[in-house]
């Protein structure tokens, strides 16, 4: 049921002082509240009808109102696209940014407490999968007489490493050699087909040789979602209940349900799902923002929080938003 501007006025104004205190709305906080320029009455016989039609509902006698799932999902859906975050929040992001060097998983790592700092909910940052990208350069490096390093860095910003053994006589200008035949041969491969590949080459050099076949033994891990969580125990100051707050960690600490829960919410074309709509009973009473990233385009992990229905959901949104865009771009830039 569609609501007029005064019930969604007055609607807004309950779910915002909710958020922001987490104690039942009356109607003289309403009527104080900025844009409702109507009476406690009013607000009153409005509140009583938002009530029958599901959108708040009394949690004591004589108490006041507070938001159902349907007005938290009225509340969000009014939002529109995501503003800006701004002041502190914007220049930390920033800075963030500019500073974010070095392997991939420290920085998805960094990402997530990032987030979690930003928005004071548990961050989950799901890393761009492994099979789908492809071989951006080819490094083979000395690092003792009978031992070498190959150094891969892939388009989704991994960097892998390979031990190479080496004979005793091994000297740098064929270290070079074999260096430059591999980065020849793989640039633009995936590991799956780099995995596969036989050289001719690699029958006279044994260090191509020895190259390849470190690049066929494949960790069991390899094609697992990396899920890094930041700010888990932030979760418990929002719940009284030691009991719900134990399970929601319990689930946090389940990758693959967090990867499952992430992309159904992304599956259905929601960037919010709140309460029942998150699809698992324990998180009732959570919501869920989330928010893809890409890198060169190309869609390749996601981002999300998870805090309780009654967060603050503008300034989570606009995190959300913000570190899912600079992410990508940081990624894309190699």
């Amino acid at each position: 049921m569609s609501l007029d501007e005064r019930k969604a006025q007055i609607l807004r104004a309950v779910v915002a002082e909710y958020i922001d205190t987490a104690q039942p709305v009356g109607s003289g906080r309403v009527a104080s509240a900025s844009g409702v320029n109507v009476s406690s009455a009013t607000v009153r016989n409005d509140m009583a009808t938002l009530e029958q039609e599901g959108y708040l509902r009394q949690p004591h006698t004589s108490a006041g109102r507070v938001p159902t799932e349907k007005g938290y999902r009225f509340f969000v859906d009014a939002l529109g696209d995501p503003s800006p975050l701004a002041g502190r929040d914007a220049q930390q992001v920033r800075s963030f940014f500019s500073k974010a060097h070095g392997e991939l998983e420290e920085m998805l790592r960094d990402t997530s407490r990032l987030l979690a700092g930003l928005t004071d909910y548990a961050a989950v940052v799901i890393g761009p999968p492994n099979e789908a990208a492809t071989i951006r350069s080819v490094q083979l490096v000395a690092l003792a007489p009978q031992l070498a390093l190959l150094v891969l860095v892939m388009s989704n910003g991994v960097v892998e490493k390979h031990s190479i053994e080496l004979a005793d006589d091994t000297d740098d200008l064929r270290i070079d050699a074999a260096g430059a035949v591999l980065a020849h041969r793989l640039i633009g491969e995936t590991p799956v087909s780099a995995a596969q590949i036989t050289m001719v080459e690699s029958a006279s050099d044994p260090i191509v040789a020895e190259a390849l076949a470190a690049l066929r033994v494949q960790p069991d891990d390899k094609d697992r979602d990396r899920v890094f969580i930041g700010g888990a125990s932030r979760m418990a100051s929002s719940f009284d209940a030691v009991a719900q707050v134990s399970e929601i960690l319990q689930i946090l600490e389940q990758q693959y349900v967090v990867v499952s829960l992430v992309r159904d919410v992304l599956d259905r074309g929601l960037h919010v799902a709140i309460g029942t709509e998150t699809g698992m009973q324990p998180l009732a009473d959570c919501s869920v923002i989330v928010a893809p990233y890409d890198i060169d385009g190309e869609a390749a992990g996601s981002i999300g929080v998870l805090g309780p229905t009654r967060m603050n959901y503008p300034q989570a949104l606009a995190a959300v938003a913000v570190v899912s865009q600079r992410l990508g771009n940081r990624l894309s830039e190699g």
